[in-house]
């Protein structure tokens, strides 16, 4: 029986035989530049079966997707039988897809066509795509020997049952919640067009619209964002988005929806925004106008061909991650209530096993829910909980099955990541439980990892660090017994907004910007054993001032989560001193803090669990 998914790629290859592709390259992305997406632009998952993030590229003798390490175990799962082969990402002898394509560009001589869903493609991949073939010596352009045409929503004829754009109830926030308005980070937006010399701003990454605009909705599972695009020019704000007319009404979205007209935004449907500002610039009310176009999909960056646009990062990146004290003090409050949160259940998880309970890697995912639920101001999870037990672990971004879930067992470890989105906040932790007697190899490995995550928590750097100059404190102690991890250390976080944002990160890629005051990081080293076990241990930390000396400003972490480190399988002698006395440290801290919000056998646990070693 020929396997679903092979036989949807050699659908694919019938459409490029008829339209004289030679290349067709999917994005697992979405109009927007999104890292996760709603259903109807899950292109890759419907194709392929395999549910990580990545990109598919499909000749008609080959079939590729490319990965990166994260992934690589899942994909080994995933694409047998498809007929798909795994092009590995951030290893040492990668070909990415812009040089692959070039490769075969250039191998063809002549006459080669890459198509592409420019929809859910952003111009900035497909410009990488001709750099690399020109780079290859091939002639590119559009009656050149490499030509790149845009097929936008290519997939709609063969997938018939595709979901449609969402459009949930948007909520707005106040100003008490955000520590600005949204007409205050609009004079802003206009203040920085002005010094770049342009008049206008299509902002078309969505959780830079949402924080402009001080919005939520929940159009993308576990990411508080609306499907949009904003025009901000020096006279108004043009919101394009799947209006109130389009939706069931909802008492709250009416309501948002009438205070941003109140305060002068003009909302026009979401589809109207290549016209809108096409005609803008034909009648002179725009002169220049400014995209990123990392998130600017290359459909409508084609459409608006003709509109003079000046390219860059978006402002919005920075500004949004150095987060003011309103932010900082709502991140506080957010992982106060999370830690309350974890700390009930990881009682309730060790009470249950002892007591000789069934728990299943969901079961232990849905409590923890639950008691984030009851956190008044709680709006959902920042992703989906990753509840893995013994080799599961191993998949760093495994997913839980929803019935049949594996049995925790009395031994060996639990990995729990895990977060939460609160109105005043978003966490994300990952907890690593031993459940009972643990192997000589998971307490080394659970130590060295703790070791690497300590270190760079107790990082002080001078001011204009990057996060990549900081990455080998976390892999140093793993590194020096030769063990390593795939994925990066750090990633930026949003206030009640995307979990993953930048522009920081902490990772060995090479990446610039500097870490700033305000800026809200994890530090989550970690180790994958495949077939044995996963480790990571995750908080999310905020760059602090640490003070003027004759050498300059310097900066350091304060750690933001609240939610202690078993100790009980340490391999002790393998700490420091100074990292023994932070884990000392920072355990009586989560036990003073948490204590008095916790029902007396939690905290008499917790007490317990927090003691100095």
């Amino acid at each position: 029986m020929e396997n679903l998914y092979a036989a949807r790629i050699e659908q694919i290859r019938t459409l490029m035989r008829a339209r004289g592709w030679s290349a067709v390259v999917l994005s697992g992305s979405d109009p927007h530049g999104s890292e996760y997406i709603a259903p109807r632009w899950q292109q890759i998952a419907w194709v392929s079966g395999y549910d990580g993030e990545g990109a598919l590229v499909i000749t008609l003798d080959h079939a590729g997707l490319w990965t990166d390490t994260r992934y690589f175990i899942q994909a080994g799962r995933q694409l047998p039988g498809t007929g798909i082969e795994l092009h590995k990402t951030r290893v040492p002898e990668q070909v990415l897809i812009p040089q692959w394509l070039a490769a075969q560009a250039a191998q063809a001589g002549d006459d080669y066509v890459i198509a592409v869903d420019g929809v859910s493609q952003s111009a900035s991949s497909v410009a990488e795509i001709l750099d690399a073939c020109r780079e290859a010596g091939c002639a590119v352009g559009d009656d050149a020997a490499v030509r790149v045409v845009n097929a936008p929503d290519l997939l709609d004829g063969l997938w018939t049952d595709r979901p449609g754009i969402p459009a949930t109830p948007v909520m707005t926030l106040g100003a008490e919640l955000t520590g600005e308005s949204r007409q205050d980070r609009i004079a802003w937006l206009r203040d920085v067009l002005v010094e770049k010399g342009c008049d206008a701003m299509l902002l078309t990454a969505l959780d830079e619209i949402a924080w402009l605009l001080n919005i939520r909705a929940a159009d993308i599972p576990y990411n508080p964002v609306c499907i949009s695009y904003l025009l901000v020019t020096m006279d108004e704000v043009c919101w394009y988005v799947r209006k109130d007319d389009f939706v069931r009404p909802d008492e709250e979205t009416a309501d948002s929806f009438e205070e941003l007209r109140a305060e002068g935004i003009r909302i026009q449907g979401y589809d109207e925004v290549a016209c809108d500002v096409a005609g803008m610039f034909e009648d002179g009310t725009i002169g220049r106008l400014y995209a990123d176009p990392s998130s600017l999909n290359y459909n409508l960056c084609t459409i608006l061909s003709d509109v003079a646009i000046q390219t860059g990062p978006s402002p919005v990146t920075l500004r949004k991650a150095v987060k003011n004290p309103t932010e900082i003090a709502g991140f506080r409050d957010a992982h106060l209530e999370d830690g309350v949160a974890m700390e009930r259940f990881l009682y309730w998880l060790e009470k249950s096993l002892a007591f000789g309970d069934i728990v299943t890697e969901r079961d232990a995912a849905d409590k923890l829910g639950q008691y984030r639920a009851e956190i008044p101001g709680y709006k959902g999870d920042s992703f989906e909980t990753i509840s893995a037990y013994g080799p599961n672990a191993a998949l760093p971004h495994y997913v839980t099955p929803a019935g049949d879930a594996p049995r925790l067992e009395p031994h060996g470890l639990y990995l729990c990541d895990s977060g939460g989105q609160y109105v005043f906040g978003t966490t994300d932790i990952t907890r690593t439980v031993p459940l009972g007697p643990c192997t000589p190899l998971e307490r080394e490995d659970y130590t060295l990892v703790l070791k690497g995550h300590i270190d760079l928590a107790m990082a002080v750097f001078p001011k204009g660090t990057a996060g990549c100059q900081l990455d080998v404190l976390a892999r140093n102690p793993l590194w020096q017994s030769r063990r390593n991890f795939g994925h990066g250390t750090g990633h930026g976080v949003g206030f009640f907004l995307n979990v993953h944002e930048g522009p920081q990160d902490i990772r060995q890629n090479f990446n610039a910007q500097p870490l700033l005051p305000g800026m809200v990081t994890s530090d989550e080293p970690g180790i994958y054993r495949e077939g044995r076990h996963g480790i990571r241990h995750e908080n999310l930390i905020l760059c602090v001032e640490d003070g003027t000396t004759d050498f300059g400003t310097w900066l350091r972490f304060e750690p933001l989560t609240l939610c202690h480190f078993d100790t009980s399988v340490l391999v002790r002698e393998l700490l420091t001193p100074d990292e023994t006395e932070w884990l000392n440290e920072y355990n009586r801290r989560v036990y003073e803090t948490l204590r008095p919000r916790l029902p007396e056998a939690v905290a008499t646990w917790l007490e317990q669990k927090t003691r100095a070693i």
